[in-house]
């Protein structure tokens, strides 16, 4: 028997096996999410050696461009029929191998004397390449979550086991990169050292022209063969392991608005306004303070050094307090769940602008970090679903909408992961970051610490000013499956 969206009671729950292997499904995006948000920039400013003013326009408009192709992806599969395969399978399937090259281009110098602008447009095609093939992938896979059968629970329950899988390959994708940074530091360290030899160090100087880094490229491009590995072998396991359930409400006859009608109906669906901009500012903080990590380490706290093993204090923390939180959000309920985990950041980041340079401190208010993380992980993800059974009961003659719900969510995550990353790269920028420089001056540590904490802050409390407005309860859910188990 196969089990639709929304089960009725009694019709079995969703097999571990089958939450397991979906939970894998989620390593893909993550691994290379964080290899690119940790590696990219240093990659493109000091490597490649491309100045910050451009390496900021190519991950603004690539992850602009992967937000803008999410919504209309989203359309598509939700138009798609339906397989011996599934609806959403096959879209996973045709994506991962395209997905994974063009994940390898991305970190692929060519050789030979290139210009600059070739050189741009190189990295800004292979980023935009990259950015459309997952959110092929990603999309689809969003949306699996409500044909993996079962009811409610089963459905918060599997989420939990793709946000431990996820928060795993975080720390995996932390370790590879840190390992990358590390070699990054050693061999930048040694070419500022016999710069000294010749120069006297001024307040900002440049590293020579000459010192191409060219361990510092093998080894960026060693983690992106590794990355593109996990990639398929992940994939390989969601294809084998998860069979797609073909829901009842997605059969029969069904209305199919235009792809203008469909965003307008989202967007004036209530719950759904207030937790996309919950979510938007939440999400936006810790991109903010996520994707200067490793330059506020090395430049603000001057701990370069150990910058991979604070990475992996926080996402170690962050891997555990993932089914702690599962456990609280059962007794007392997402949305005070989501308060006391989003809070859990302000303080730390306040200690560590404060004292970012003592390491026991810094690593300890990484782990705190770490489990705030997390909520900001697992909370909107297990809310979505309940919004979209809100939204079915409301408008019972609409069907086969999840993948949109889910693609513009996902459009959320990378809009607000380009705008961290660009608004970062051109602050610096403006303050007078240098690529390559051994040393920086006052306005650059300034400007790392601002983005860092104090921005961050600002924009997590407006995220839980919205997240207070969410009027979806506990009660309110149990409500809806009653409801939509009578519209079956």
């Amino acid at each position: 028997m196969r089990i639709g969206t929304h089960a009725v009671k009694g019709s079995g729950g969703i097999p571990l096996a089958r939450k397991m292997c979906y939970a894998v499904g989620g390593v893909p995006h993550q691994i290379t999410t964080v290899a690119i948000g940790v590696s990219l920039q240093i990659f493109l400013l000091d490597v490649v050696q491309m100045e910050a003013a451009y390496v900021s326009m190519i991950l603004f408009v690539s992850r602009a461009w992967d937000a803008v192709t999410d919504p209309l992806v989203g359309y598509l599969v939700s138009c798609s029929k339906w397989t011996p395969i599934g609806k959403l399978t096959p879209w996973l399937v045709l994506s991962t191998p395209f997905g994974v090259l063009s994940y390898l281009l991305l970190w692929f110098e060519p050789h030979g004397s290139m210009s600059q602008t070739l050189s741009v447009l190189w990295f800004l095609t292979a980023a935009c390449l990259f950015e459309t093939l997952m959110s092929c992938y990603n999309v689809p896979y969003l949306s699996l979550n409500m044909f993996l059968g079962g009811d409610k629970r089963d459905r918060d329950s599997a989420t939990a086991y793709r946000m431990s899988a996820e928060m795993l390959a975080m720390l995996l994708a932390s370790i590879i990169q840190g390992q990358v940074v590390s070699v990054y530091n050693t061999e930048k360290q040694e070419a500022c050292q016999q710069l000294d030899q010749a120069h006297e160090t001024p307040q900002s100087t440049p590293s020579p022209q000459t010192a191409s880094l060219q361990e510092t490229q093998k080894a960026f491009l060693t983690s992106a063969l590794v990355m593109g590995a996990l990639f398929f072998l992940c994939s390989l396991v969601l294809f084998l392991g998860v069979k797609e359930q073909q829901a009842p409400l997605c059969s029969g006859d069904k209305v199919r608005p235009s792809y203008l009608t469909s965003l307008k109906m989202l967007i004036c669906h209530v719950p759904y306004q207030r937790l996309v901009l919950g979510f938007v500012f939440s999400a936006l903080a810790f991109q903010m303070s996520w994707s200067n990590f490793a330059l506020f380490c090395s430049h603000a706290a001057g701990l370069g050094a150990e910058f991979q093993y604070l990475l992996l204090a926080l996402l170690a923390s962050a891997s555990v307090a993932v089914p702690l939180w599962q456990a609280v959000l059962l007794r007392i309920g997402k949305k005070a769940t989501v308060f006391i985990g989003l809070s859990l950041f302000i303080p730390a980041v306040i200690i560590v602008a404060c004292v970012p340079s003592n390491l026991p401190v810094f690593m300890t208010m990484c782990i705190l970090m770490g489990f705030s993380v997390a909520t900001v992980f697992l909370l909107p993800w297990s809310m979505l679903p309940d919004v979209v059974d809100d939204f079915a009961a409301r408008h019972p003659s609409y069907k086969d909408l999840e993948p949109l719900f889910f693609s513009c969510y996902a459009f959320c995550v990378k809009l607000v992961g380009g705008l961290s990353v660009g608004i970062s790269t051109m602050i610096l920028q403006f303050v007078g970051y240098r690529a390559g420089a051994c040393n920086h001056g006052d306005g650059v540590v300034t400007a790392l610490i601002v983005l860092f904490s104090p921005v961050p802050i600002a924009l997590l409390l407006i995220g839980m000013v919205f997240f207070s407005y969410y009027p979806i309860n506990e009660r309110q859910c149990l409500q809806l499956q009653e409801q939509l188990t009578t519209i079956q």
